[in-house]
């Protein structure tokens, strides 16, 4: 295996030799060049200035991207529509170069805010309202190959870009070869006031009741709370991501930074998948605690699977799920479910809904029919968006959004955005929520959203 220092050397050759072939004297487009890397990463080294993270423990998966070559805003209904344009303007000239044939190539990151309205609240986030971002660097790694790619906008000056490159080299291999991180020990976490408070989450959860048992159209809506941990070191995020892999290795952990601060998510719900014209899209909803004796846990379980309650809120997002998917699907397979995925903290029902989607379906199209679900939202979606602007305490900004990894083929995966935090310094602000419908008591949602809280709270102790 080569040490670093020729691993180095030996990449900045192999772009010296792309850059001299015609894929970089085009007038227009991008290109990605893809460079195999001698062994599988599990983890993407920190690096300043813009970065995002995608990591699937179990799957053995890890994308993540530096700096941006290209990128694309929007914000307010439109949203998706205009990045969508963007997108398939983009696709036609976006050249993949792959001289080692690791079929592994450049991506995008497509990431949007729980509503498409622009926040109002100071300060909220560092993040745009949506974003189609694609990186200049990139890590690519699956169980089998491992590539890093590297993005340009054309046209380019190919000294210019040479000299770029060969800094992003010089920063990011080396770390590449250091060995995995040991554990932080645990520190103690200042826990702020919860938003909204106990009392006043109560009349929120009573006041959501009285909305769903008038006669309108509210079947379900989903609540949420916030809440402030101070720490006493400034948090690593490259532990915090290594914590949240290892504690939640089922969940898909997100880190996206945009300018200063941090969005981390430990999500165990898909959006969806696309990959060709096949589609996968996660129905979660209904929850329930985990116990430590293993009978105890079974019992949860079995209650879980019986409760009239959680299963009525789990049917509201299947069936919202499978009407979103037949308005572009051909066909829908028969749905698998419900049953119990298990994490470390909490147990969900959840069904797997299936489908063969048209010809002009991409990953926008199918976010813009699929997202907000009943799971993170209400149903119906905009009855339940609209009582929610109007009773929430708070802004959620990207809690509850999606997302996720663009292919230019615009195929590709995005996530729901749950059991999130906002990191800045030695500060973090988590948030949870709890799908409310009839039979819903206050205190108990408030129990399961601190549940909920754990994942993040624990996580942090060793960050």
């Amino acid at each position: 295996m080569l040490a670093p220092l020729q691993r180095l050397e030996q990449l900045k050759a192999r772009v010296r030799e792309a850059i001299a072939t015609p894929a970089f004297t085009r007038a227009h487009g991008l290109v990605s060049l893809a460079l195999e890397l001698p062994q599988p990463l599990h983890a993407a080294p920190e690096l300043s200035g813009p970065r995002f993270q995608f990591a699937h423990n179990h799957r053995g998966e890890l994308r993540a991207g530096y700096g941006i070559a290209a990128e694309w805003r929007a914000e307010g209904e439109q949203r998706l529509r205009q990045l969508r344009q963007r997108a398939r303007a983009t696709a036609p000239d976006w050249h993949q170069l792959d001289p080692d044939e690791t079929g592994l190539g450049g991506f995008a990151m497509l990431g949007f805010a729980a509503t498409p309205e622009p926040t109002t609240t100071p300060g909220a986030s560092d993040l745009p309202n949506a974003v189609y971002w694609i990186p200049e660097v990139a890590l690519n790694t699956t169980n089998e190959q491992s590539a890093l790619i590297l993005t340009t906008r054309l046209p380019v000056e190919p000294e210019a870009l040479l000299a770029r490159w060969d800094d992003w080299l010089e920063r990011l291999v080396p770390l590449l070869a250091q060995p995995a991180r040991t554990p932080q020990t645990p520190a103690t976490l200042e826990r702020g006031p919860s938003e909204p408070a106990l009392e006043p989450w109560r009349d929120l959860v009573l006041a959501a009741l009285d909305a769903i048992e008038r006669d309108g159209p509210l079947e379900k809506l989903v609540l949420c709370r916030r809440q402030r941990l101070q720490g006493h070191r400034r948090f690593d995020l490259d532990r915090l991501n290594d914590a949240l892999a290892y504690l939640f290795p089922s969940c898909q952990v997100i880190n996206v930074r945009h300018r200063e601060g941090c969005f981390v998510a430990a999500t165990p719900e898909r959006l969806f998948t696309l990959r060709g014209r096949r589609v996968e899209a996660d129905a979660i909803a209904g929850t329930a605690c985990r116990a430590a004796d293993a009978a105890r846990d079974a019992a949860l379980t079995v209650e879980l699977l019986g409760c009239a309650k959680n299963l009525h809120e789990h049917q509201v997002v299947v069936e919202a799920v499978r009407a979103a998917l037949e308005r572009c699907c051909e066909r829908i397979e028969p749905i698998e479910g419900p049953q119990v995925m298990q994490l470390n903290n909490a147990q969900h029902l959840w069904s797997l809904v299936r489908g063969e989607i048209d010809a002009e379906g991409d990953v926008f199209s199918l976010a813009e029919l699929l997202h907000p679900t009943p799971a993170t939202n209400g149903q119906p979606r905009r009855d339940a968006h609209d009582w929610l602007r109007r009773n929430e305490p708070f802004e959620r900004d990207w809690y509850t959004g999606a997302a996720g990894i663009v292919e230019p083929d615009l195929s590709g995966e995005l996530w729901v955005l749950l059991r999130c935090a906002r990191v800045a310094g030695d500060t973090a602000e988590l948030y949870a929520g709890a799908g409310i419908v009839p039979g819903s008591d206050p205190v108990s949602e408030w129990e399961e959203i601190d549940h909920k809280l754990a994942a993040m709270s624990t996580a942090l102790q060793f960050a």
